[in-house]
């Protein structure tokens, strides 16, 4: 049955219903599949099958996701199961419980199934950076999935799942599912709980879906979305049918076009394919009108200010003492941190303690910390200013197409830039969505381009419409991998 991998969830849903086959069938075509394409991929890290099967014989196909198995991240905490986050410094940890979007993905009768693959503490945009195994890009397994949700993009795409959560701090669901081909959608901030996600940095993180269609990703966060008691960042509104501007047109749309986001050094062959797709919008009948975000150029900057400054606060917790690896035979409690530290966290993770501990420490706070925090205020006004003018922005989700596996891995520079359309977008707390539209020739290989549309803070309904318009138009996401 592993044709039946190749459906969305929609799709096999509507299966489900007809009778034409059950969600153990489901299940161990998925298995199946995985067993045959992720030596391939590298996409999980585990996975336990009989807890899944027990679970999909007992399936609900009448619940919102009754019988879909979806994966999880290894950074989001699933009861019984692993939670890694890609670290040496978990190995070994078991979750005590289950994060609120487990919680409810299985009371709509979803079933989580299997840990993938992550940049270690989601600090990284390739899935290199994991401390168990590199995960390679179904369209060509020399090249990176993207990161830090590389796993999750990765097995979507290879058709090793039907739909994946993964967490977005920077871009770390739209660009690997760009970089994959899939779709990935990144909510507001405080549209869904964080509870039970291992924290990256606070004030930025986000959990969203990514999956073969803008409507499976609709579907996946009208289960997700909420206020939770647990969180106090999340927001308490009116409940939200998601998908209910699915199937409808562009007529009238205005869609933004930020002039700083096309770029020098920008892949020529990603402009052309993104340029096309902005053409077909206007074809569609949406209005295109260019817009300035004019303070774009310090994202990037403010970025790895707020964000390492926040992982070093969060990282803090795991010293061998509270959580995580404890190094053997320590001389004293010094030596113990300090081997213990050293041996859990890989090198990105300890740069980023290392910058985020320099941007804190007395004499350079107001210096980096607050000054970039009075930007981010000038980067969300800049998006607000745009959103008086258009209904949503339209602009690449990269500037490239996947690159080779170990290309950058010396060059941290240059692989922080490969966030440089998503960042904003985390500063701001606006959702923004990826959707393939096209394909780069590079050498032999046939790579994704995604095309990122963001909206307004909360307006994910019709973002969601947007993306949905175009993707019907341009038929992308019918496109899979002929590699695995």
């Amino acid at each position: 049955m592993s044709e039946l991998t190749d459906l969305s969830i929609s799709e096999l849903q509507a299966g489900f219903r007809r009778g034409e086959f059950t969600p153990s069938d489901a299940l161990r075509a998925l298995e199946a599949r995985i067993s045959a394409v992720d030596p391939a991929i590298d996409a999980y890290l585990s996975r336990d099958f009989q807890t899944a099967l027990a679970a999909a014989e007992k399936a609900d196909i009448n619940l919102p996701l009754g019988g879909v198995p979806i994966g999880i991240k290894d950074a989001i905490n699933v009861l019984g199961e692993s939670c890694t986050c890609s670290s040496k410094m978990l190995a070994g940890f078991k979750s005590p419980y289950d994060a609120t979007v487990i919680s409810k993905l299985r009371a709509a009768g979803a079933i989580p199934y299997g840990r993938l693959n992550m940049d270690e503490f989601a600090m990284g945009s390739s899935t290199e950076n994991s401390a168990y195994k590199k995960t390679r890009n179904p369209w060509d397994t020399t090249r990176i999935p993207g990161g830090s949700s590389g796993g999750s993009a990765a097995s979507v795409a290879a058709r090793e799942a039907f739909a994946t959560l993964g967490s977005d701090t920077g871009g770390s669901i739209r660009q690997p599912a760009a970089l994959c081909g899939v779709v990935g959608l990144k909510p507001s901030y405080g549209r869904v709980s964080r509870y039970g996600l291992v924290a990256f940095a606070s004030s930025l993180d986000q959990i969203g879906p990514i999956a073969r269609t803008t409507k499976d990703c609709a579907s996946i966060l009208n289960v997700i979305a909420g206020k939770d008691s647990h969180d106090s960042t999340s927001l308490d509104l009116p409940s939200e049918d998601f998908t209910a501007k699915l199937g409808g047109d562009l007529k009238g749309v205005k869609l933004g076009v930020p002039k700083e986001y096309f770029v020098d050094g920008m892949n020529p062959q990603v402009r052309a394919q993104v340029e096309a797709a902005i053409k077909r919008c206007q074809e569609l009948g949406a209005e295109i009108i260019e817009v300035s975000l004019p303070h774009t150029s310090y994202a990037v900057g403010v970025y790895y200010i707020i964000a390492t400054a926040e992982a070093s606060a969060n990282l803090a917790r795991f010293d061998g003492v509270r959580y995580g690896h404890r190094a053997k035979n320590p001389r004293d409690l010094l030596d113990h941190y300090m081997r213990s530290r050293d041996e859990g966290f890989g090198s990105e993770v300890k740069r980023r303690i290392i910058l985020g501990t320099y941007v804190l420490s007395s004499g350079y706070y107001d210096a980096y910390y607050l000054r970039a925090q009075k930007v981010r205020t000038l980067i969300r006004q800049d998006f607000t200013n745009a959103f008086e003018k258009v209904d949503a922005l339209i602009c690449p989700t990269s500037p490239d197409a996947a690159f080779k596996i170990g290309e950058r891995v010396d060059d941290p520079l240059r692989m922080y830039l490969a966030d440089i359309f998503t960042i904003a977008t985390n500063l701001a707390g606006i959702c923004g969505i990826s959707v393939p539209c096209g394909f780069v020739k590079e050498e032999d290989s046939h790579l994704p381009v995604g095309l990122q549309f963001l909206g307004k803070a909360l307006d994910e309904t019709r973002l969601l419409g947007i993306a949905d318009a175009y993707e019907r138009a341009s038929g992308f996401t019918t496109q899979r991998p002929q590699t695995v």
